[in-house]
């Protein structure tokens, strides 16, 4: 009787008890974890619906700057969400052995085999994990490696130096020169990863729709990133996933699949199937535990070596996870910031000027080994110091991450710059935020500046180097940063011998859609030839 009276009065008053659950699920947030001292919009101390719609309009990093200039060193971006411009919360929240974690946000970006998510070394928010699978394949990517990479990077550098000759010197056609250098460093990685490059410089175009299809997954999961629980909604729904399973469906991600086919090509067992491959149902890779190695000193084939070396742990799902890894992000951060570099040289001339002087009288005097193709090897383009300032100024500029890079409290609760903050909280720091900091980088943070980086005062240029955050940071830094800047140091000062680069429209200003990396639209270009400048008194010994 009594359960059927509550019952007959929760109908009769459904309204005013939804309402009134309402109003506590948002008092309830408003003061969560005792985050209502700190500053921000209202409503996002009431719900992450705020974070939502505000990443979904493209242009979160400009909020975050506006909401640091307004509010000072701590916002409160959601019901348990604290963003930090501080450059000492850095070391706390992304220092080593911290015990801080990340978010759910993370999780979002795993991409998805017959059914399963595979989490990388980007997405996993295991420390442990992490730290195993890092130690598998830390070597592959560390700068000593470079010099066996090289080769395949010239290879891409080359063809792309040619291909760009011939669809773009005296053809009305402008360049989208964004796409362009992402067909670039899509290729690059297909040589170091495969030893073998996917097309895309060939035939001018986007192979299998991979390019759109990346672009399409980062704009989904920016947003949906902020809420999480949605992405079991969509993308990572059990039961799609239980059906992929089953083979009903097939929800690899076009990215994944594409991966697994330059595997297929390398590795024979793959396309026509083993004993061993019958035996191991619960992979997604087949094992050949007598699958010779590939000599080459590519990056496959080290996933492979690290296979055998502890085939306890790296199994062949991480082997593709690797493999995978390459190709979603590879491509992408690499680009946009290829394309920052050579956008805001082409908005000050100046800078333009003074790099092409540089690399100029670096061929007079007989510095470059290639005087026919203009390409500019590794060790070469370490010997250019504005060269370097412009890239590390198109950095601070214009990073890849476009949001903060999310970790969680851990239990027990941090002094993060000066606030205790208790644990379970999700902090972290947006490198559009932290590079424009004044008391590092000057008053003068949103103009392209370069020679800020050639100032005679080393503390100075320590401070501004150990705020940069556009590899991240700490154990969880990108493991492909020397890869992406092998290409970026080599590309940019080949590009500038052997072309002059103008803007297709002397006004264009791009369009910038921050869809978790902040890629650039409408940047479009035109070349012509350039005369290589060469030694005048043959090369210096």
């Amino acid at each position: 009787m009594i359960t059927d009276r509550l019952v007959q009065l929760l109908v009769q008053n459904w309204l005013p008890v939804v309402l009134t659950a309402v109003l506590a699920w948002f008092v309830k947030n408003r003061y969560h974890n005792g985050l209502n001292k700190y500053p921000g919009p209202f409503l996002a101390s009431l719900t992450d619906w705020w974070r939502f719609v505000d990443v979904y309009r493209r242009r979160p990093d400009q909020t975050h700057i506006a909401l640091h200039k307004k509010h000072g060193s701590v916002v409160r971006l959601g019901p348990n969400v604290l963003s930090f411009s501080d450059p000492e919360a850095l070391k706390t929240i992304y220092g080593l052995n911290k015990g801080f974690i990340k978010s759910e946000f993370y999780v979002v970006q795993q991409s998805v085999v017959k059914g399963h998510s595979l989490a990388s070394l980007f997405s996993t928010t295991d420390n442990d994990f992490h730290m195993q699978f890092r130690r598998c394949v830390n070597s592959a990517f560390a700068m000593s490696a470079l010099v066996q990479y090289e080769p395949f990077v010239d290879n891409t550098t080359k063809l792309f130096l040619k291909q760009t000759e011939r669809f773009y010197i005296d053809t009305p056609e402008p360049c989208d020169f964004t796409r362009w250098l992402q067909f670039y460093a899509f290729d690059v990685i297909g040589e170091i990863t495969y030893s073998k490059r996917h097309g895309f410089i060939e035939k001018n175009e986007d192979i299998d729709g991979i390019v759109a299809y990346l672009t399409w997954l980062f704009l989904y999961v920016a947003p949906i990133g902020q809420i999480p629980i949605l992405d079991r909604l969509f993308l990572k729904n059990p039961i799609y996933l239980k059906l992929s399973q089953w083979g009903f469906i097939d929800s690899t991600f076009p990215v994944a699949r594409f991966a697994r086919a330059r595997m297929a090509e390398r590795m024979p067992e793959l396309q026509n199937g083993s004993s061993t491959a019958a035996k191991e149902k619960d992979t997604l890779l087949p094992t050949s535990e007598k699958q010779p190695l590939v000599k080459s000193p590519d990056l496959l084939s080290k996933f492979l070596a690290a296979r055998e070396a502890r085939p306890e742990f790296m199994s062949d799902t991480l082997v593709q996870t690797m493999a995978v890894s390459m190709a979603f992000a590879g491509s992408e951060t690499t680009a946009i910031s290829l394309s920052a570099v050579f956008y805001f040289l082409l908005k000050n001339p100046p800078a333009l000027a003074a790099l092409r002087k540089e690399i100029d009288d670096a061929g007079r005097e007989g510095r470059f080994s290639d005087n026919e193709s203009g390409l500019v090897t590794w060790h070469e383009s370490q010997t250019l110091p504005y060269l370097d300032a412009c890239v590390k100024e198109a950095f601070r500029l214009h990073p890849a991450p476009g949001l903060p890079m999310e970790r969680i409290v851990p239990e027990g609760g941090l002094e993060i710059a000066g606030h205790y903050v208790k644990g379970g909280t999700i902090v972290g720091c947006s490198a559009w935020v932290i590079h424009r900091n004044k008391d590092v980088f000057g008053e003068d943070v949103e103009a392209f500046r370069p020679e800020r980086w050639l100032v005679n005062d080393e503390v100075k240029v320590k401070m501004m180097n150990g705020t940069m955050l556009q590899f991240g940071m700490g154990s969880r830094t990108c493991i492909g940063k020397n890869i992406s800047l092998l290409e970026i140091y080599k590309l940019v000062p080949s590009m500038l011998r052997r072309f002059e680069i103008e803007f297709d429209d002397p006004n264009q200003e791009w369009e910038v859609v921050n869809a978790w990396f902040v890629k650039q639209n409408n940047f479009t270009t035109r070349f012509k030839l350039r005369h290589i400048v060469k030694p005048e008194q043959g090369p210096s010994k």
